[in-house]
C-alpha cells in the first residue's frame, strides 16, 4: 500500500466533501437542493452531464470489455460509436426543446413532475409510476459504481471487497447529501477534467514508455481494434445493432436530462454541446486505447479481472504521485455519476412520492427527505452491489436500457407531438419499463434457436420500439389534448427558439 497514493485519494475526497459543504447554505427550498436555481453555466452544464453520463465504467467497464477479445474489442468500438451518436442528436435535438419545456409547463424540477404538468394528469398515479422506475434502474445502476469502487479501493490499497465497497459509499452519501444539485454539479466539473486528462495521459504512456508495448506493437493493435471492426463469423450484425442502440439510451436518462434542467438559459445549449462532443470523443478513443493497448501489455500475464486493466496499467507504469493523480479519475468518474443517481433517487421519492401523500409539506421538510432518501437509497445500492463478482459493464447496460426505455420515448413525443396525450404517456412509460425487465430476464435464460438470438439483442432495442408504439397508437385512439395543453406546446417550443 503505497503512502503517497493514500494521501492524494485523501486529500482528492477532501476537496470533493469540502465543495458539498460549501454549497450546503446555499440550499434554501427544494428547488435549489434539485436543479440549483436553474443557475448553470455552459461549461458546468456540459462537463457535469458527461461525467455523470460516462460513469466509472468508461475506465473499467469499456476498457475491459476491449481487452477480452477481437469481439470484445469489436463490441466496444461499436457501442462508442452508439454512445457518440446519442449524446450528439440529445443536445441537438432535445437538450433546449425540454429545457423550455420543463420551466414553460408549471416550472417543473422533476421529470415525473414535468410528465404530469405536461400532460394536465389530476391523479398521482404517473408521477408515482416514473417515479418508482427510477428508483428501481436507480438502485441497480447505483450499485454498480459502488462495485467500480469497491475495486479501485481493493486493486490500490490491497483491502477487503467489503471494507472497500464501505468506504467509496460514505463518501459519495457525505457530499451528495450535503451540497444537493449544485455540489454534485461542480464536483461533476472538476471530475469530468480529470477523466479526460486521464484518458488522454494513460494511452500515451502505454504506449511510448513501457519496452513491454513498442511503439509498433502498440499503435498496430489500437489500428487493429478502430478498423477491423466489422461483421464476420465471430461477430454478427445482431451485436452491432445491439451496440448501437446504448445511443438509444440518452433520451431517458433523469440525471442528464437533469442537467437539461438546470442550465441557465435554453440558449446556453448549444456551446455546451460542443464542450460535450470534444470531451465524448476523445476520452471514449482513450478508453478504447487502454484495452487495446492492455492486450499486448500484459499477453504474458493477463488478468484476473479484465475491468481493472486501466488501472492495472497506471500502477504498472507510473511513479507514486502520478499514479495517485490518474486513479483519482476512476474515483471521480465513479463518484460524478453515483452522486447524480443518488440525487435523482432521493428527488423523485420526495418530490414524486412523498409530496403525492404529504400535501402540506414544506420545503425545508422536502428538501430534508430528500437527504434522508440518499442515504437509505444507498443503503440498498451497497446490499445490491455486495457481490464481489459483479461486472459493471453488464449492470449499467440493465439500467441504462431500463431508462432509455421507460422514458426515451416519453420524451421525445413529449416535446416534438402536439398530439401525444396522457394515456399514451401512459402506455409508453410502462410498456417500455416492463419491456426492458421481461427481455432482460429472457436474456439470461440462454435460450436456443431462433427466440434465443431474438432475446440475445440487446433489450433496449425492443423495449424502445414497443414503446414508441404504444405511445403513438393509444394517443390516436383516444382523445386529443386540450386547446390549453396544445397553446403551451407552442409555447414551449417558441421559448426554446427564442434568442437572448
Amino acid at each position: 500500500m503505497n503512502t503517497q497514493i493514500i494521501v492524494i485519494f485523501i486529500l482528492y475526497v477532501l476537496m470533493m466533501i469540502g465543495i458539498g459543504v460549501l454549497f450546503y447554505k446555499r440550499n434554501n427550498t427544494i428547488k435549489d437542493y434539485v436543479l440549483g436555481g436553474r443557475s448553470l453555466n455552459p461549461w458546468v452544464t456540459a462537463m457535469s452531464a458527461q461525467a455523470s453520463d460516462m460513469s466509472g465504467w468508461l475506465l473499467t467497464g469499456l476498457p475491459g470489455l476491449a481487452y477480452v477479445s477481437l469481439a470484445g474489442t469489436k463490441e466496444a468500438v461499436w457501442t462508442a460509436i452508439g454512445l457518440g451518436l446519442g449524446t450528439y442528436l440529445n443536445w441537438l435535438f432535445v437538450a433546449k426543446r425540454f429545457r423550455a419545456y420543463t420551466e414553460a409547463s408549471g416550472d417543473s424540477l422533476t421529470m415525473p413532475t414535468y410528465f404530469e404538468s405536461r400532460f394536465r394528469v389530476k391523479s398521482k398515479a404517473l408521477k408515482i409510476i416514473c417515479a418508482l422506475f427510477i428508483l428501481f434502474f436507480f438502485l441497480i445502476y447505483t450499485a454498480s459504481m459502488f462495485v467500480a469502487g469497491a475495486k479501485l479501493f481493493v486493486n490500490v490499497f490491497g483491502i477487503t471487497y467489503g471494507k472497500a465497497l464501505a468506504i467509496g459509499a460514505v463518501v459519495i452519501i457525505t457530499y451528495t447529501t450535503l451540497g444537493g444539485f449544485l455540489a454534485v454539479s461542480w464536483t461533476d466539473f472538476i471530475q469530468g477534467i480529470l477523466m479526460f486528462c486521464s484518458l488522454v495521459a494513460v494511452p500515451l504512456i502505454m504506449i511510448f514508455k513501457d519496452p513491454r508495448v513498442p511503439s509498433a506493437e502498440g499503435l498496430a493493435a489500437v489500428k487493429d481494434g478502430f478498423l477491423n471492426i466489422f461483421p464476420d463469423s465471430d461477430f454478427s450484425g445482431l451485436v452491432i445493432a445491439s451496440a448501437l442502440a446504448w445511443g438509444l439510451g440518452y433520451f431517458g436518462q433523469p440525471h442528464i436530462l437533469a442537467r437539461f434542467m438546470g442550465i441557465k438559459k435554453p440558449s446556453g445549449v448549444r456551446p455546451a454541446r460542443v464542450i460535450s462532443m470534444v470531451w465524448v470523443i476523445i476520452s471514449m478513443a482513450g478508453a478504447l486505447m487502454v484495452g487495446m493497448v492492455g492486450k499486448v501489455f500484459f499477453a504474458e500475464n493477463p488478468l484476473a479481472d479484465k475491468e481493472t486493466v486501466f488501472m492495472d496499467s497506471i500502477q504498472a507504469l507510473c511513479p507514486p504521485v502520478l499514479a495517485g493523480i490518474l486513479l483519482s479519475a476512476i474515483l471521480a468518474a465513479i463518484m460524478s455519476t453515483a452522486d447524480s443517481q443518488l440525487l435523482v433517487s432521493s428527488s423523485a421519492f420526495a418530490n414524486d412520492i412523498y409530496a403525492a401523500f404529504d400535501k402540506k409539506a414544506s420545503d425545508k421538510k422536502l428538501m430534508w427527505i430528500s437527504r434522508g432518501s440518499v442515504i437509505v437509497i444507498s443503503l440498498i445500492a451497497v446490499a445490491i452491489a455486495s457481490n464481489p463478482d459483479s461486472e459493471v459493464f453488464g449492470i449499467v447496460s440493465y439500467a441504462w436500457a431500463g431508462f432509455g426505455a421507460a422514458f426515451g420515448p416519453a420524451v421525445l413525443f413529449s416535446i416534438f407531438w402536439k398530439r401525444m396525450n396522457a394515456p399514451g404517456v401512459y402506455a409508453g412509460i410502462i410498456s417500455g419499463g416492463l419491456s426492458t425487465i421481461i427481455f432482460h430476464y429472457l436474456g439470461t435464460l440462454n435460450i436456443e434457436g431462433f427466440w434465443g438470438t431474438v432475446f440475445g439483442i440487446y433489450e433496449i432495442l425492443p423495449a424502445f420500439i414497443i414503446s414508441s408504439i404504444l405511445i403513438v397508437v393509444v394517443s390516436l385512439l383516444t382523445k386529443a389534448p386540450s386547446e390549453e395543453i396544445q397553446q403551451e406546446f407552442e409555447k414551449a417550443k417558441q421559448l426554446a427558439n427564442a434568442k437572448d
